[in-house]
């Protein structure tokens, strides 16, 4: 999540789900010439964070637009933009990006309902069972607001720590008890039961410790009904790729989940064509991938600052890295679209880099 980094009548809405990623599919794209046809046609969404400031940005809407298939908040829709005040939710801006995502055939990720970070200062401020009770009211009323409009929400981001414990990220949501982020997928559920759950986090894009304690958790949830339908990697990428980030992938898919690419960026330099190249390949060749989502639109969008680690430079041109990410969706992969889960809706049309405390993926 990054700190900048980071929708319909019922009836069109319905047609959207039910559409899948033929909806996703702009009428003058021409299929196998932008990001989002040649996804489309892979059974996969290709998708960008916004910040709904920007949609005044003709560069960056018509790159949008153009390219993408799905866009996620990269703010808005965090806890401390939606309930600035207990109890006083504020949906302005996730309206707007459902509006125009909406407008424009796209489907919307939700990011994120609940985070250790960026929680309004009210929130801070409790601990226990009111604390607890809060969260759930706030997974509850926004995944409500939004319901039939979001095909798939992070319920719960980066709750595991950094290290070799593989074990859960000290926080205070983390104190009101282990089975916190339980407790908000099916909060999360009961409120949108067609939305797809996710968790997500970074610093998982190889089998590490971290990784593999989030393959436990998952595991654990799908062995006892825990709602959960896919898992997030952020994918804040260097220089290098981990050597089995498909092997990593393909074995959270074994656990019956769909996995997505939820903030790919990649440090600037000799290997970033091939490093986007080789994510996309990747997510071609595991049938549960179901899209691709870049954090932001083109390089002075990034959180990441000179690291130009965008497809597009600041003047809207194709990188050589957006070429790479082309081929390798027009060359490869299955065009039958990934499984989807029942009661979901259809899928729509140096290391890895440590998010700064606030950017939030």
């Amino acid at each position: 999540m990054r700190p900048t980094r980071a929708l319909l009548s019922t009836g069109l809405l319905a047609g959207v789900l039910a559409a899948g990623m033929a909806v996703a599919l702009a009428p003058t794209a021409s299929a196998g010439t932008t990001l989002r046809a040649s996804a489309a046609e892979k059974g996969r969404y290709f998708g960008a964070a916004v910040a709904t400031n920007k949609l005044s940005d003709n560069t960056y809407v018509t790159v949008l637009n153009r390219e993408f298939s799905s866009v996620v908040a990269e703010n808005e829709m965090k806890w401390d933009a939606t309930e600035p005040q207990q109890g006083r939710f504020n949906y302005t801006g996730g309206d707007r990006l459902v509006s125009h995502a909406r407008a424009n055939g796209m489907s919307v990720r939700g990011h994120a309902l609940l985070w250790h970070a960026q929680q309004p200062s009210w929130a801070q401020g409790l601990s226990g069972s009111a604390l607890r009770n809060a969260a759930i009211n706030h997974v509850t009323q926004v995944a409500t607001h939004f319901k039939g409009q979001i095909y798939a929400w992070d319920v719960v981001n980066e709750a595991f720590a950094d290290g070799g414990s593989g074990g859960r990220r000290d926080s205070n949501l983390q104190r009101t008890g282990n089975d916190w982020i339980e407790a908000a997928f099916r909060a999360a559920r009961a409120a949108d039961p067609g939305a797809k759950l996710c968790y997500n986090d970074y610093n998982t894009d190889g089998v590490n410790a971290k990784s593999t304690g989030i393959y436990n958790m998952v595991r654990d949830f799908k062995s006892r009904g825990v709602p959960i339908d896919c898992v997030g990697f952020q994918s804040h990428l260097g220089t290098t790729i981990p050597g089995d980030y498909q092997a990593n992938l393909q074995r959270f898919a074994d656990l019956g989940v769909d996995v997505q690419i939820t903030e790919l960026d990649v440090m600037t330099g000799g290997n970033q064509a091939n490093i986007f190249g080789t994510v996309t390949r990747s997510c071609l060749a595991v049938s549960r991938c179901t899209g691709i989502t870049v954090w932001g639109v083109r390089d002075c969008d990034s959180w990441r600052g000179s690291d130009n680690a965008l497809l597009f430079d600041c003047s809207g041109n194709k990188k050589a890295a957006y070429t790479s990410v082309l081929n390798a969706l027009n060359a490869g992969g299955s065009n039958t679209p990934p499984p989807t889960t029942p009661g979901s809706p259809t899928t729509p049309p140096p290391s890895p880099t440590t998010p700064p405390p606030g950017t939030g993926g």
